[in-house]
């Protein structure tokens, strides 16, 4: 269940940020922010349940940060046409590539 529960809170955190971004589009209805403080609330909820379930700190904030990014960066460039660069894409691979050292460095 750890990684049901990170999976559930980094799609959490993500849905939050995506209505963040649509509650501040010109016009965009405030109830918006409903979504953000319930996805951000239920992120941290099963953040907590992830580390409950033993799950090292470094480690879960690092795949939460950067699946988080590169899913948000994703989303953003589909549904709001944001920019999404081979620069950008290299970052997030060597974000990811970060977390994947910090993964193998904690089984030591």
């Amino acid at each position: 269940m750890t990684w049901v529960f990170l999976a559930g809170a980094i799609l959490s955190e993500v849905g939050a940020t995506l209505s963040l971004r649509m509650a501040s589009q010109p016009g965009g209805a405030r109830t918006w922010f409903l979504a953000v403080g319930t996805g951000y609330l239920l992120a941290f909820a099963l953040l907590t349940l992830a580390l409950a379930e033993g799950l090292a700190i470094g480690v879960a904030y690092g795949i939460w940060a950067a699946v988080g990014v590169a899913l948000t960066a994703l989303a953003s460039r589909l549904l709001f046409g944001e920019p999404l660069t081979k620069v950008m894409g290299l970052g997030m691979v060597l974000i990811v590539a970060g977390v994947l050292f910090i993964e193998l460095g904690a089984t030591h």
